[in-house]
């Protein structure tokens, strides 16, 4: 396996389990938790598409929001979806 895909789904992996943990409801709780299995999904068929993975990243972050007891996971995405390619130019 690509060690940027395995470094990717262990911080999914991460970020999923303390989602799940986390007691407090917000409104776009289903929307991360949607993308976060896209992404885990992604990197079962091969290597990820860059500009997808950022598109999840986007997603995810804008509805995890300000949620702090996650940022440190969602950075280690971040971080780990970086290492396909950096932010795509608009």
């Amino acid at each position: 396996m690509d060690p940027r895909a395995a470094e990717l789904g262990t911080a999914v992996s991460r970020l999923r389990r303390e989602l799940a943990a986390l007691p407090a409801e917000f409104p776009d709780r289903t929307i991360a938790e949607d993308e976060l299995a896209a992404l885990a999904a992604m990197l079962t068929h091969g290597p990820p598409e860059p500009a997808r993975l950022h598109r999840s990243l986007l997603l995810i972050a804008g509805a995890i929001g300000s949620v702090s007891a996650l940022s440190r996971a969602l950075g280690q995405v971040r971080a780990a979806v970086e290492l396909f390619g950096g932010t795509p130019r608009v």
